[in-house]
């Protein structure tokens, strides 16, 4: 009955803590922070790839490198603004003055305005007791513990523009490739030397989140794929993804990669062809579904993202808002709309009690639905919002993907205080 639940206990295994070995003189901190930290060994420093998510986890990880982190650290880079990649820069720079490196995109970045809390909803839990959070799909937690702030943050000090530039630091081969997927200004770091790849966000062991719950646009679907491609084509024998575990073995990461582009590529081609049709997002979610191969694949499971919302985000990326239904050219108030319901129905007090039996046969999402006909009407009505509560509650205990539970849980806490 719970398996979504037990599913998602099981995942947190991605995230427990190591201080991994993945290439010579290249390792990865996974699990000490929102994000992985990946040190990088020269002749004469070391070079830091993401800072974590805070201060307080980066002293963490430094002193689980412990002497594998020589100083000074020659350079710092920025695969992306995430603050939970970019938090803990500080720390790892003390007294070195590195070089501290970004595309030209990320200066120029706002502080992003959708991971504030809507409706009482947090996709990432950070206000749930500890017996209902499990953790937030791509890491174990964020901001529960020690909240993040950009206290830790430094801006770049070395930029560039365009497709792609060559390093060399402390005697180590680098290039920064311009990737843009996740977010606009994501950076791969390749190694050739060590046959190494750091693709950022662009690519981890979950369905990508293209159209987060947060409140947030889209992402730049069509650019994705083709970021995606390019980093195929390097070949990589070490993978070291943003968040979770490392992949080792040239052709496992190249199917990894391959299916992630495939899957991402699948669904923007099956949404742009339902547009295409005259397609509603309600008819295409109902019919665009990942093929079984890829559906099944372990790097597609949907912990974070999910092919209904990448469908809905693509739709409203490419052809706006409206359906195509005349209906919802000017519709009804959520008030009028339930004022009418109650009229017809018989009165608040049947489609309470219609909510109540919904409860009661399994039916949670028409519960939900129900009552916030009751809460359109009267938002302050303390039955209305138990069954609410307890509709999401059901609803969210039953959920694989971590941003959905928690996103309902939390709505539930809110409504229930």
């Amino acid at each position: 009955m719970l398996a979504g639940r037990d599913a998602l206990k099981a995942h947190s295994e991605e995230f427990r803590k190591e201080i991994i070995p993945v290439a010579d003189g290249v390792f990865v901190a996974v699990g000490y922070s929102a994000s992985n930290v990946t040190l990088i060994q020269g002749k004469d420093g070391s070079i830091i790839v993401d800072t974590s998510a805070n201060p307080t986890d980066a002293q963490t990880i430094a002193a689980a490198f412990g002497d594998r982190l020589v100083r000074p650290v020659r350079a710092i880079i920025y695969t992306h603004n995430h603050p939970d990649h970019s938090g803990g820069t500080s720390v790892f720079s003390g007294d070195d003055g590195p070089e501290i490196y970004s595309h030209k995109t990320l200066v120029s970045l706002e502080p992003n305005p959708g991971r504030g809390r809507r409706d009482g909803g947090d996709v990432f839990g950070v206000s749930l007791p500890d017996e209902q959070f499990i953790n937030a799909g791509t890491q174990l937690e964020y901001g529960r513990n020690v909240p993040h702030t950009r206290e830790g943050y430094l801006p770049p000090t070395q930029v560039f523009d365009g497709k792609e530039k060559d390093l060399t630091i402390s005697g180590v081969s680098l290039k920064l490739l311009h990737t843009p997927g996740e977010t606009d200004e994501n950076l791969a770091v390749w190694l050739p030397g060590q046959k190494t790849l750091m693709p950022g966000d662009n690519f981890l062991k979950t369905f990508p989140n293209i159209s987060p719950l947060r409140g947030l646009p889209a992402r730049p679907v069509d650019k994705w794929i083709a970021s995606l491609k390019e980093v195929i084509g390097l070949n990589a024998h070490h993978l070291i993804p943003g968040h979770m575990r490392p992949i080792s073995g040239a052709e496992d990461i190249k199917a990894a990669l391959t299916a992630y582009h495939d899957a991402i590529k699948f669904v923007y081609e099956g949404t742009i062809e339902g547009i295409r049709k005259g397609m509603s997002p309600d008819e295409i979610v109902q019919l665009l579904h990942l093929p079984p191969q890829l559906a099944r694949n372990p790097y597609l499971q949907e912990w974070y993202g999910t092919v209904e919302w990448s469908v809905r985000g693509i739709y409203a990326q490419q052809a706006g808002w409206f359906d195509g239904n005349a209906t919802h050219i000017f519709p009804l108030t959520p008030q009028e709309r339930a004022e009418k319901t109650a009229a017809l129905i018989g009165g608040r007090e049947k489609i309470r009690v219609a909510a109540e039996d919904a409860l009661s046969a399994g039916e949670y999402q028409w519960a939900a639905e129900l009552s916030d006909h009751i809460l359109a009407l009267d938002p302050g009505n303390g039955a209305a919002k138990e069954i609410k509560a307890r509709a999401l509650t059901e609803l969210g205990e039953r959920q694989k993907n971590a941003t959905a539970r928690n996103y309902y849980l939390t709505t539930a806490q809110h409504l229930r205080k």
